[in-house]
């Protein structure tokens, strides 16, 4: 691979931005959407795919896989056409942290949501990855397919809510809601779990599958997933305002003081 090597800054807590400063001729990819400011001499330029592609048949295939990924055609390429250092920024889609990923460091694959990309230095590959197992591409919320980032360069991925850290010993499991999962190196076995239990699957509010993570590697996890938050207000906005599970109801929002 041949990415850029580019310094980079994070700024914020729960809205963060990440402030990517450019060499001359340096470049950085991101996700339509996420530009938020830049220095005078940075040149945009919207692509098909990630950029690495040769040719209009090599272009349409990159922007096909994105389209399975249900990402945009699309994609921004910033690049510095001046003489002098310049300075790029994007901002996360919502509350949440921005994480910064070596890929070089990492055996040069991340495998992460489909959502997740933020962006990266120019060279990284953008991909799909299909999950190989029947039961983990139907019921592990994120289906067969998930992105693949490929390279030596840096590249940003964005999670909901806080984001936890954790290095999987070879053979040690970790159970984790299905999206909770932010990213995760490509040595980690990604399976689903049935929860199991008739009390568990009816009443538990919590789906009838976990993920289930096998070392060794990192995984990333986030501790708000933009789908919970967008069901929570949903189901305010809907006037349906009693709590998951609670079979109290109206009585229930009183004693707990939501009111009626």
């Amino acid at each position: 691979m041949n990415n850029h090597e580019i310094d980079y800054q994070i700024h914020g807590e729960e809205m963060q931005c990440v402030e990517i400063e450019l060499d001359p001729q340096e470049s950085v990819i991101a996700e339509p959407g996420s530009f938020m400011m830049m220095t005078d001499g940075i040149q945009m330029e919207t692509m098909f795919g990630d950029g690495n592609e040769k040719g209009l048949m090599g272009k349409l295939f990159s922007a096909g896989k994105r389209m399975l990924t249900g990402e945009n055609l699309f994609m921004t390429v910033y690049s510095n056409i001046s003489q002098q250092k310049r300075q790029v920024s994007f901002a996360a889609p919502y509350s949440g942290k921005i994480i910064p990923l070596d890929l070089a460091a990492l055996g040069g694959k991340v495998i992460c949501q489909k959502d997740s990309f933020l962006c990266a230095a120019k060279g990284v590959s953008v991909g799909i990855e299909f999950q190989r197992k029947l039961g983990t591409g139907l019921f592990g919320g994120e289906g067969f397919i998930m992105q693949k980032l490929e390279g030596d360069g840096m590249t940003f991925v964005h999670s909901g809510g806080h984001v936890i850290e954790k290095e999987l010993q070879a053979g040690e499991i970790l159970k984790i809601d299905t999206g909770c999962i932010v990213a995760f190196t490509q040595n980690v076995q990604y399976d689903i779990q049935f929860v199991g239990g008739i009390k568990n699957t009816i009443f538990g509010g919590e789906g009838l599958f976990f993920a289930q993570l096998r070392g060794p590697g990192k995984v990333w996890i986030q501790t708000l997933p933009i789908s919970r938050l967008a069901g929570r207000i949903l189901q305010y906005g809907s006037g349906k305002k009693g709590e998951e599970g609670s079979v109290l109801g109206k009585l229930g929002n009183l004693l707990d003081g939501d009111g009626f």
